[in-house]
């Protein structure tokens, strides 16, 4: 955990404004518990589009792998049954520390049952996050991402939000984002700190500067007495690639 974090670190302080200092950078690996963890991936968030926030999830992976390892995976587990069942095995031990307990269940991939499921009860990640926009964009479709297209192995994670747990199936295709329904999920209003209750998670959830609304009523609207700040806010979480600076 604390590897990850600190490799987290270097974008948390890239995307968090002027001035902001490295105040974590000298920390040990061992000096990282779970609170500085959910509090660094959130910070990657702050000024990010959803895009943006999964490619910084993707270099962190890519970064912490030796050279070749992609393509070495793929030559140990092309995507066969037995590949999927194994590294579900493998995700129980290794992800609990991220998840939580979880266990490996029965699925059905392409009309074939198959034990390549892996049922976290309670996701650590999302519970001590309260974030629907950090599950998707900071671990969902990232992971996804990763196993499938770097990896060469397929894998659907579908969380829960109502209770927050979450099922694994490897060697099943993610869906599209446009019609994934995680994509579609409103936030936690009660539970997260830079919450937007109307926005869904594939919206680009950042956490917005007073200059940023300045700026959309100067490019944007050029009218600004006319425009509520609710509208601004929601109006820059429609504009995925509208350029901000920091």
């Amino acid at each position: 955990m604390g590897l990850f974090a600190r490799k987290m670190e270097k974008f948390a302080v890239a995307g968090a404004g002027k001035g902001k200092k490295k105040s974590s950078s000298s920390r040990a690996v061992w000096d990282w518990d779970y609170d500085s963890f959910v509090d660094v991936s959130r910070r990657v968030m702050v000024g990010r589009t959803r895009a943006q926030q999964q490619e910084a999830v993707r270099e962190v992976l890519l970064s912490m792998l030796p050279p070749g390892a992609p393509e070495q995976f793929r030559k140990l587990f092309p995507p066969t049954r037995w590949a999927c069942e194994f590294n579900a095995a493998l995700t129980v031990p290794f992800f609990h520390w991220l998840v939580g307990p979880s266990e490996v269940v029965e699925v059905e991939v392409n009309g074939v049952k198959q034990k390549s499921g892996v049922l976290i009860k309670k996701c650590r990640y999302l519970e001590n996050s309260g974030c629907v926009g950090m599950c998707v964009n900071m671990c969902k479709i990232p992971t996804q991402d990763f196993f499938t297209n770097e990896f060469g192995l397929p894998l659907t994670m579908n969380p829960n939000f109502e209770d927050m747990s979450c099922e694994m199936i490897y060697g099943q295709v993610p869906p599209p984002l446009e019609e994934d329904p995680a994509s579609k999920q409103p936030c936690y209003p009660n539970l997260c700190s830079i919450s937007t209750p109307s926005a869904p998670a594939d919206s680009s959830y950042v956490v917005l500067p007073l200059f940023v609304i300045w700026y959309i009523d100067r490019q944007v609207t050029r009218k600004s007495s006319i425009i509520s700040l609710t509208a601004k806010l929601r109006l820059y979480l429609e504009l995925e690639q509208f350029p901000h600076k920091y």
